[in-house]
């Protein structure tokens, strides 16, 4: 590669990570079409277009001058590295995520900007296949690597994939203090919509998770306001985030109209697994309405368990199995639900915190269902105090007023017996 192009491929790596157009970089100085050309190494910078370069990125021209060594994460075709994320990047293959797993873990001195996007990619693939362990331990060494570059788009989208990941583990008062500081930080620096609007979810997500409903239910709607009009997957989740929150509020008229809102937005042709996840979602929520809603639930998992014969992952597949058995339980099919619950690989569970503590409920109301109530109360009673000594105050709630629920039931029946 010849230096020229060297110039051109770190110029667009730099643009990319800082997420960038063209047109942004070139800004009154240059054209988009120079810039291009510049990229593709058809052109040779001067010295003035460097140090403009620099400056419009916020690096030392070095830095654009300077092709990396051997073995660092330069933009050089020859590098491994490179190669390797260059192709996962470009692909759904799960095979080229694991080669850059495998190169990554062997590179040796790595430019931190090229480190950050192959960790951000291997995060992504984490995510996708459960491995939750796995995911956050690649998320931390995101976030380092962000303070590192001190970038507050990096350190945003960083601090918002970590606080989501440790709330899908059950570590919701420091997830909750990540979101805040990435919120924070997008709103200190004027980022994006979608930058501000992703940390915002995350942080509706973890007060909601703590019990801090009122300044979730706040945030949910600057949240909504703040992506009003517009017709694609934030909006949609944004919507859906509203939704959530209004559910633990009991404003289950809110839920309705904020699912259906979210459902007409986006279209299964847009983004399909964003839409089966929806529905899925949908459905817990109508199942989790008093009463429950099971007719609607009924439709959402319909639609959902088409979409995921094409699309879905073993996780996704998982979730759908578990909302089958509580729509089974709400239904009075005990045996079905018992029979849904008990096809699930207790080995290889790949739920988040929460799912897999609701699913606990389900299996301690079967239980009681089936005649061992003393043993299924008793579990009740367990998985609320887990989930108060977790942080997660809301789920500990629901558990507590199953639990009580459980109790009322049974006291009317000795009292009908009597």
């Amino acid at each position: 590669m010849t230096d020229e192009s060297s110039f051109g491929a770190r110029l667009k790596a730099l643009r990319l990570q800082r997420g960038l157009s063209q047109a942004a970089l070139a800004g009154e100085e240059i054209s988009t079409g120079y810039l291009s050309r510049l990229e593709s190494g058809a052109r040779q910078p001067t010295e003035r277009v460097i140090a403009y370069l620099a400056k419009q990125l916020g690096v030392e021209r070095a830095a654009l001058e300077a092709p990396p060594a051997s073995g660092a994460a330069g933009a050089t075709g020859g590098n491994p590295l490179t190669q390797a994320l260059s192709i996962a990047a470009s692909s759904d293959s799960d095979e080229s995520v694991e080669e850059l797993i495998r190169v990554l873990a062997t590179a040796g001195a790595v430019d931190p900007f090229l480190r950050w996007q192959a960790l951000w990619v291997i995060a992504g693939y984490r995510s996708r296949h459960g491995e939750r362990a796995e995911e956050q331990a690649c998320l931390e060494e995101l976030a380092e690597v962000a303070d590192e570059l001190a970038l507050p788009s990096l350190q945003c989208r960083s601090g918002t994939q970590l606080a989501r990941c440790l709330r899908s583990v059950g570590q919701v008062a420091r997830a909750l203090d990540l979101a805040e500081r990435a919120y924070q930080v997008a709103k200190d620096a004027g980022l994006s919509v979608t930058d501000t609007g992703t940390a915002l979810l995350a942080l509706v997500s973890a007060e909601a998770e703590s019990g801090r409903l009122p300044e979730a239910r706040a945030h949910a709607g600057e949240l909504v306001e703040l992506v009003a009009g517009k017709s694609d997957a934030l909006r949609a989740e944004a919507l859906w985030s509203a939704a959530t929150v209004s559910s633990r509020q009991g404003d289950d008229e809110a839920v309705h109209a904020y699912l259906e809102q979210a459902m007409h937005v986006l279209d299964s042709r847009d983004d399909p697994i964003l839409w089966a996840r929806l529905r899925l979602a949908a459905g817990s929520l109508y199942l989790q309405s008093r009463p429950a809603l099971t007719e609607k639930a009924r439709t959402c998992l319909t639609q959902a368990e088409a979409a995921l014969s094409l699309v879905g992952t073993p996780v996704q597949q998982q979730e759908l199995l578990v909302l089958q058995a509580h729509l089974a339980f709400e239904e009075g099919r005990y045996p079905d639900a018992r029979a849904a619950h008990d096809r699930l690989d207790f080995e290889n569970l790949r739920l988040t915190y929460r799912d897999r503590i609701r699913l606990q409920m389900l299996d301690s109301l079967l239980l009681i269902a089936e005649g061992h109530q003393q043993q299924g109360r008793a579990r009740l009673k367990q998985l609320g105090e887990e989930a108060r000594h977790a942080s997660s105050m809301d789920l500990a709630a629901e558990i507590w007023r199953v639990l009580a629920e459980s109790l009322e039931s049974a006291g009317q029946a000795d009292t009908a017996q009597r």
